[in-house]
């Protein structure tokens, strides 16, 4: 089954794309290519030729899919002609908590919509907007999926959702954190979350004024306070600390012991294995199509995720495996200096940061961790010279390349006029372009407006810009944020190749694990109260510095005997147990 996928933003008048297809709709007596105004469409019975002709669209306009036969009655959802389709759907199951992990862009979001009721699978048939729920049931084998849809049919369903990006949260919602809960309140329990939340000492405060961390875990104490059967978590550990994301899987988790559904979106790979009971991997291509295989258990989904291959299926979903190098050691001699600093205080409010003694050097990545409000961004401004520490001193002869924790576009242009702006032709360039701009599918925004990124794409570009600029020294705050798994490791890849092969340095502040065990040679952390103090040790070695970090979350970590990656220990297990005795926090080899 081939299909042909029209991608609109990058097809409208007067683009390239426009042009090519307009140019071949008249050659084909069938009419294959159509243009209709500022329409363009492709037949999806189109002839070998037109697909062929649609294939060389310029700037990637038109994709055309092969898809396996078998697939064409498994077609849930489509959003028109040449639009995205999604196969299949996560089935919620009874006292379980049930993982979605695949990219951005292919139909996670999608699935929790039709699945909360916001709208009715069509089958394939957009043209008909409101379908028939028993039409919609039959198609489904006899299980829990269906049982489930037919019960959202019913109306017998309650849904509580917490959404994916909650900066939008104080656009929606105008008021202090009190109200929205209040509002929002089914158990008469907003005291009691509050305080298991940690947000009870904000609670009189304005939605506005909240930190990302904060916001999050608002919008999840608001979930939590709805009576449900089901609830739809879109990644919840977003801009939490370890801490907070340990906190987070525990309350999400007494959901089941109370009898209800959970399905949970989730990149953190970590945070996902001790979490979930089971996953559905989905694959496809972004904005094209995307295909939810069946439910696997949560050990066996996240490794054949990362090696690419998805052996029930017989799909590969990856060129190459996602390799976690075991035991890695740098050795003093790598590099020299370029940045050293010693006895550094600031004074912000009623925050006060310390640290001891510390260097950086070239072709060294040093991973930044520690609790949220504990000085981290502040030491990174330091560095950056965005502002002087109050007592101290910092040597440092180099130029620095910064890419703050919250990004923006105010660039009003396309992507490649963006990058064209800041970097030169440097994107463009053999290695950067195969090792960073392709890798982070940056190559594939060129035409996009750099206004309408969505939070994943624009924290790609902004990781691209950051990398191609010439400095000795990059420093990026949580580069992970709004990155899908799969991106965020090619992140960490590309941060690291570019330190190595250029012999540059990077400081990487981040809270995914597999993310700063890709991308760190050593580990910068800090400690304190959050809020209040932060005083940052090291750069410690990997294993040390984040033994050290771990001890204070008091978590503990294994390595999987199959993919190297780190694993969560189950909380009070005979591992954890083991470890925390031994205190070895960060995997006993």
């Amino acid at each position: 089954m081939r299909v042909a996928v029209l991608l609109e933003e990058r097809c409208k008048p007067n683009s390239n794309a426009f042009a090519y297809l307009q140019k071949y709709s008249a050659m084909c007596e069938r009419e294959c290519i159509q243009v209709e105004g500022n329409k363009c469409k492709i037949l999806e019975s189109a002839c070998p030729v037109c697909l062929t002709r649609a294939k060389h669209c310029p700037d990637d306009a038109v994709k055309i899919i092969n898809l396996p036969e078998e697939l064409d009655t498994d077609l849930t959802h489509s959003f028109g002609a040449n639009s995205f389709r999604l196969f299949r759907l996560p089935s919620p199951r009874q006292d379980q908590i049930v993982g979605i992990l695949g990219p951005n862009g292919i139909g996670k979001s999608t699935a929790i919509n039709l699945l909360s009721g916001a709208f009715r699978p069509n089958l394939g048939n957009w043209r008909d907007t409101s379908p028939e729920w028993e039409e919609v049931i039959s198609t489904f084998p006899r299980g829990e999926l269906r049982d489930y849809l037919g019960q959202v049919a019913e109306g017998g369903v309650n849904i509580a959702v917490k959404p994916q990006y909650i900066d939008k949260l104080p656009k929606i919602f105008e008021g202090k954190v009190s109200d929205l809960l209040d509002r929002v309140d089914d158990r008469g329990e907003v005291e009691e979350l509050s305080k298991i939340m940690g947000i009870s000492h904000i609670i009189d405060r304005d939605l506005a004024a909240l930190s990302g961390g904060e916001l999050q875990r608002v919008a999840i104490c608001a979930t939590l306070l709805k009576e449900a059967d089901i609830y739809f978590f879109d990644e919840p550990s977003s801009y939490l600390d370890i801490y907070e994301r340990m906190r987070m899987v525990r309350v999400v988790r007494e959901l089941v012991d109370k009898g209800k559904r959970v399905l949970v979106v989730e990149h953190d790979l970590a945070i996902l294995d001790v979490l979930c009971d089971l996953i559905h991997v989905i694959y496809g291509e972004r904005s094209a199509y995307g295909i939810f295989t069946p439910p696997r258990p949560t050990r066996t989904a996240i490794n054949a995720y990362l090696d690419g291959f998805l052996p029930e299926e017989n799909i590969r979903i990856r060129d190459k495996p996602i390799q976690f190098l075991r035991g890695r050691t740098r050795g003093e001699e790598i590099g020299t200096p370029i940045l050293k600093w010693g006895g550094i205080e600031k004074t912000l409010g009623d925050f006060r940061l310390e640290t001891g003694e510390g260097a950086i050097k070239s072709a060294e990545v040093v991973g930044v961790v520690g609790p949220n409000a504990t000085g981290k961004t502040t030491m990174v401004k330091i560095i950056a010279g965005e502002i002087d520490p109050d007592e101290g001193w910092c040597t440092m002869d180099a130029n620095v390349s910064y890419k703050p924790q919250h990004v923006r576009a105010e660039f009003d242009g396309t992507v490649q006029e963006w990058l064209d702006s800041e970097l030169g032709g440097k994107w463009r360039s053999g290695e950067f372009h195969t090792q960073v701009t392709r890798a982070l599918q940056v190559d594939k925004m060129m035409e996009l407006r750099a206004k309408n990124l969505s939070g994943g794409e624009l924290q790609a570009v902004s990781i691209v810009i950051c990398l191609g600029k010439e400095a000795d020294l990059y420093l990026f705050d949580e580069p992970s944020a709004h990155l899908d798994a799969n991106s965020r490791m090619e992140a960490a890849k590309a941060i690291r190749r570019t330190m190595e092969s250029n012999e540059k340095a990077a400081m990487v502040i981040d809270h995914d694990t597999y993310f700063l065990d890709i991308v760190s040679d050593s580990i910068l952390a800090f400690q304190g109260e959050g809020g209040r103090t932060g005083r940052a040790v090291g750069p410690l070695s990997l294993r040390k510095g984040m033994n050290l970090f771990l001890s204070d979350a008091e978590v503990t970590f294994r390595r999987d005997v199959e993919s190297h990656r780190p694993r969560i220990n189950k909380p009070s297990s005979r591992k954890d147990r083991e470890q925390k005795s031994s205190g070895e926090y960060f995997y006993a080899d």
